[in-house]
């Protein structure tokens, strides 16, 4: 076990660590705004007058995108549902709404390909990684994008061999805030919630902590255009390297 400092709060007998990706790990804001602005531009393709409303929805705002916005912190499901809600609205049927939005947002992937390209990490992540790898702490990403898109960031750039756990929204079922889903990354790395660190930027991942009984959690401030402020988190972080261990 280990014990870890963030600025000036401590946690004791630390045993793993699990972090969220998007604007957490990786610099996701401009791919999702780019992803938002393609798929409503598809959907209003076909059902003209609903991109304006559908970029609210998502989060996307200009050259910006919202951190708890529905593109950062939803997960795919969760986004077509929304956008199938704006297009019923306009007389469509439910199953038509649906399938009109999943094929919008299938071209949109055919159009941006692969997203672990777009996204790298943010300085100081991968030496962070490999610096609580060395000392035997265990390290997961828990994430409400895919278990695929995980995966690939993670071989995109080497991860491998630092990250046991690459857990996306569809892996159990389950989607942040969820508790359960930490606690399936907990199981799936051997270790106790209590003894767990989750890292992240939104309400849902100090939610899934906090109500997993999670040994604490870290905000940090650096993925989206305007610092994010959570409260009631144990500790808040501008940079990774302020992530220290010292014992």
């Amino acid at each position: 076990m280990a014990t870890i400092r963030c600025r000036d709060v401590i946690f004791q007998n630390i045993q793993a660590v699990l972090f969220d990706k998007d604007g957490t790990l990786s610099d996701s804001q401009a791919f999702l705004r780019n992803l938002g602005q393609k798929r409503s531009r598809l959907i209003d393709a076909q059902i003209p007058g609903v991109q304006e409303p559908l970029l609210m929805a998502f989060g996307a705002d200009g050259e910006h995108i919202s951190a708890d916005g529905l593109l950062a912190v939803g997960t795919r499901e969760e986004n077509e549902i929304a956008a199938a809600a704006y297009v019923a609205e306009t007389g469509r049927g439910w199953f038509e709404a649906l399938e009109i939005v999943q094929f919008a947002f299938t071209e949109a992937d055919g159009y941006l390909k692969r997203k672990a390209i777009h996204t790298p990490p943010f300085e100081g992540g991968q030496e962070l990684l490999a610096l609580l790898s060395a000392k035997g702490i265990k390290v997961g990403i828990v994430s409400a994008d895919s278990t695929a898109n995980v995966e690939d960031f993670v071989q995109c750039y080497g991860l491998e061999d630092y990250i046991q756990v690459r857990m996306g929204a569809d892996k159990g079922g389950m989607a942040k805030p969820d508790p359960a889903c930490l606690r399936l990354a907990c199981d799936f790395l051997n270790v106790s919630p209590t003894t767990t660190l989750m890292v992240g930027d939104s309400q849902a991942d100090l939610l899934m902590a906090r109500n997993a009984d999670a040994a604490g959690f870290v905000a940090v401030t650096w993925g989206w255009p305007q610092a994010i402020s959570l409260a009631n988190v144990d500790a808040s972080i501008d940079r990774f390297d302020e992530i220290q261990l010292i014992s």
